[in-house]
């Protein structure tokens, strides 16, 4: 999939719920965040015939979350969500670790060819980052009200993740391999 066309498809729902929480508050914001989060996953289905792990994932938690937020109009679960899916994918990182797999390379190893190392190494920077977001989005709920919240949710952690991202580009880099294309068998004209 395009790498625009899939960040609009992730980043699509989160603006729609600044948008409408902005308009009509967090209530309103959370159940469009609901509808667009589903509508992304159609679209994305119906582009790429399949349908990518971290944002069904995420995307049931919205639905869950989102669902008791509205059920018991309570603002506080919709604000637990990033908390509890960064701990979670954290959670998850951690344990292939412990257990010898690396699910981050079962979820990259289509764009990215590393070797054993730079998996791993990519796994506890992806696993502290997970971490990281997780306390962040407790500091920032917890202090600022709930539109600041929706703000730094949609236009501070999208960018904080950018600049990680980005600076794995070195590690990714030093522990790149070349995979080597299959070799075509070559038939003798005289056979």
């Amino acid at each position: 999939m395009n790498p625009l066309l899939k960040l609009a498809l992730e980043m699509g729902p989160l603006v729609v719920f600044f948008l409408v929480n902005s308009s009509y508050g967090i209530f309103e914001g959370t159940a469009a965040f609901m509808v667009a989060t589903v509508i992304s996953l159609g679209l994305s289905y119906a582009i790429a015939k399949t349908i990518p792990t971290m944002p069904l994932v995420t995307a049931v938690f919205v639905l869950i979350f989102g669902g008791l937020t509205l059920w018991l109009a309570d603002v506080l679960f919709i604000k637990l969500k990033p908390t509890i899916v960064n701990l979670l994918f954290a959670t998850i990182l951690f344990a292939g670790l412990k257990t010898g797999r690396i699910f981050i390379k079962l979820l990259l190893e289509s764009a990215l060819q590393l070797s054993d190392q730079g998996w791993l190494i990519l796994t506890r920077a992806w696993i502290g980052f997970f971490l990281f977001l997780a306390a962040l989005n407790e500091v920032v709920w917890r202090n600022v009200s709930t539109d600041t919240w929706v703000t730094f949710k949609v236009f501070g952690v999208m960018p904080i993740t950018l600049v990680f991202s980005f600076a794995l580009l070195p590690i990714i880099f030093r522990h790149s391999i070349e995979v080597e294309a299959p070799a075509e068998n070559s038939k003798d004209d005289n056979s």
